[in-house]
């Protein structure tokens, strides 16, 4: 049994960490780090801890999962890997690409495994993404369209939405966007950008445009918090046909109503919510494959028994934080800008 210790008792680590840490055999929870009275309440048999650094540095955990506001996951991170303890971080992995090389070169030198929780690679539309991909139906495909978009037109008093580093929209749901244009395409030649402030009272990005410009394709990345009506999760067009998928996956919404993760029904969409298939000679219904984000940590259980990969590794992550830094100049310089690899 790996020892395993979460920082933080946010909504990220009650519903996108721990469901999956108690259903995954080969880890034991044992400690968590929180000023929340509550966490004393719903764990009462664990070790608790103020903060993360205490954490770090008392408990005997040997896998630190890292679920803190986006500025303290570089300096715990380091923290971790230097005492001897696997790591893993929610997104976004660091807010500057040069901590993101110092802890890759950390994690190598200490010869850790460091991991970044991207799990909407486990989403049931993105794996169905995916499989159209390797199956060619779509043909040679040249254009490629991802939204994450809501109904939140008054800003909120917490600190995602504040002016502090790794603040704002693109720093929060960027990472997924971000990330699945990676695994789908690879880095891109160039990337062109807005990021802006568009609520009354807005003290970070709260809307975010991105287009990832590559020799056959271009790849748009899309938020903005005044979609009152539904828009495409994905559109995705290519010389035979297009694809295009409405809806959130809805494992989130299973988790925050407290369902456990796992049984038959797991993931899977009702079929109102599948995606369309548009070809020159039909359109039909594409069922949505099922979403499983246990995946992840299935996978990540693997990799620190047999000394493995993560299912998402650092450089993967890094790649996806130095897109975010180039999308900000972009911005403020009102141009496109190449990348860089």
């Amino acid at each position: 049994m790996i020892k395993t210790a979460v920082i933080g008792y946010g909504l990220s680590a009650r519903i996108f960490h721990l469901p999956f840490i108690h259903n995954q055999p080969e880890l034991r929870l044992v400690a968590i780090s929180s000023g929340q009275e509550q966490l004393r309440q719903d764990y009462p048999q664990l070790q608790h801890y103020s903060d993360g650094s205490e954490l770090i540095a008392r408990s005997d955990a040997e896998l630190v999962v890292i679920t803190s506001p986006n500025h303290s996951h570089y300096p715990l991170a380091r923290q971790a890997l230097l005492a001897g303890k696997d790591v893993l971080v929610e997104k976004p992995f660091v807010v500057t690409a040069e901590e993101g090389e110092e802890l890759l070169a950390l994690a190598a030198r200490q010869q850790r495994l460091l991991a970044i929780y991207h799990n909407r690679r486990f989403d049931g539309d993105f794996l169905t993404l995916q499989q159209l991909l390797r199956d060619g139906r779509l043909g040679e495909i040249r254009y490629f369209e991802s939204h994450f978009d809501r109904f939140r037109p008054i800003p909120r008093a917490r600190w995602r939405e504040q002016a502090v580093l790794g603040g704002g929209i693109l720093y929060d749901l960027g990472p997924h966007l971000i990330d699945q244009a990676l695994v789908l395409f690879g880095p891109p030649e160039a990337v062109t950008a807005l990021c802006r402030q568009l609520r009354d009272g807005a003290e970070a990005t709260d809307y975010f445009h991105l287009q990832l410009h590559y020799p056959d394709k271009e790849v748009v990345l899309h938020s903005s918090p005044f979609c009152a009506a539904p828009t495409p999760r994905f559109v995705l067009q290519g010389t035979l046909g297009s694809y295009h998928k409405y809806g959130l996956d809805p494992q989130e919404d299973a988790l925050r109503a407290g369902t456990t993760p796992g049984g038959p029904d797991w993931g899977l969409e009702p079929e109102s919510r599948h995606g369309r298939l548009y070809t020159e000679r039909e359109t039909r219904t594409l069922p949505t494959l099922a979403g499983d984000y246990q995946l992840f940590y299935r996978h990540l259980a693997q990799a620190l028994q047999k000394r493995l990969p993560p299912p998402v590794t650092p450089v993967d992550a890094l790649l996806g934080i130095r897109l975010i830094e180039l999308a900000y100049r972009s911005h403020e310089q009102g141009r496109t800008l190449e990348v860089h690899r």
